[in-house]
């Protein structure tokens, strides 16, 4: 009689049977989903409370009747109206404001991207003392924006500024200029008469001069990162030096000044704090942004507030859609 010797494998010590009602092992890539998930949330619980939570409440204000002393007591879901987009529309000034928001944001971030490419195709080239330069020329981005707006402030007086002294001194100007608090100012130019707006063209040379760092580091990294050997095989074949920057540099840096480009323009349309300090949003400079900030504190309407806020995003949105449906892939075709 054979006897039948049964083998009964052990079971691992994780592994449990359904029986027991324990759950089963993970996988291994069930527990890296579990560590990934366990690193991003705290990054996500900080954009849902500082950046989802605010744009919930700010669309919910631009569709209420919200006053800045009732914002306690209000209910979420109370008080919907549309009255205050038509109240936004029809104020006085919005579509002049709209207007000076585009020149302003246009010819700021032009003008940094352009300084920015003059001061790093300037230090692309090792000299003595390239490196403090270059340090020097991070001084107007890392600046406290108060400090910097007050020496603006003290330097352009009319009554004791360094560039109406030095104005009237060398350039023979007739009487000091107030670039901060003159609108429009008649200058002739070749027998022609021409209104030149005074203080917004001072506020876009200050956003210039403060953000063309930003612009410097981005342009200067990319100079760096150009093979030499194709600016010298041009000089060997007799390129000139704008040959050598329209065919060989400006395609390199056409992507990098392309990212500036959409960057620079996003963040001077949104930009406040530079205008107010310097105006006040007066003298022709009251772009959107300003307007925001007057509808709660001058009106204490919080919901128009809100919805000239949304107005601005909306916009914003607009203008980027236009930009990438039409113009980013032709630059970097070209790049």
């Amino acid at each position: 009689m054979s006897t039948v010797q049964s083998t009964q494998q052990p079971r691992p010590p994780a592994a449990v049977t359904a029986d027991t009602g324990a759950r089963r092992p993970l996988t291994l890539a069930q527990r890296e989903n579990r560590a990934g998930l366990g690193f991003v949330s705290p990054t996500l619980l900080v954009v849902l409370v500082v950046v989802v939570l605010p744009i919930v409440w700010t669309v919910l204000l631009a569709f209420q009747h919200a006053r800045l002393v009732d914002i306690q007591s209000m209910g979420f879901l109370s008080n919907w109206t549309w009255s205050n987009f038509s109240e936004v529309f029809t104020s006085p000034g919005f579509w002049t404001s709209l207007w000076t928001t585009l020149l302003y944001t246009v010819g700021a971030t032009a003008g940094s991207i352009v300084l920015g490419l003059i001061a790093a195709l300037a230090l692309r080239r090792p000299f003595r003392g390239r490196a403090l330069l270059r340090g020097t020329m991070l001084l107007p981005y890392v600046a406290p924006v108060v400090a910097v707006t007050f020496v603006w402030e003290i330097a352009l007086s009319p009554q004791f500024g360094v560039v109406n002294e030095v104005g009237t001194r060398l350039f023979g100007w007739d009487e000091p200029v107030a670039f901060l608090s003159t609108r429009s100012q008649e200058l002739s130019l070749l027998g022609w008469h021409v209104h030149v707006p005074i203080a917004l063209l001072t506020v876009i040379a200050f956003e210039t001069w403060r953000y063309f760092p930003f612009a410097f580091l981005f342009l200067m990294a990319r100079l760096q990162a150009v093979p030499e050997g194709l600016e010298e095989a041009a000089v060997v074949d007799g390129a000139t030096l704008t040959q050598r920057f329209r065919h060989i540099l400006l395609p390199q840096l056409m992507p990098v000044i392309a990212l500036l480009s959409v960057l620079r323009f996003i963040l001077t349309f949104n930009k406040f704090d530079d205008i107010y300090l310097l105006t006040g949003g007066g003298s022709g400079t009251d772009v959107v942004a300003v307007r925001v900030y007057d509808f709660l504190t001058a009106r204490y309407d919080v919901g128009a507030a809100a919805a000239q806020a949304l107005v601005l995003a909306a916009i914003l949105a607009v203008l980027l859609g236009i930009y990438f449906t039409f113009f980013a892939k032709k630059v970097q075709e070209e790049a």
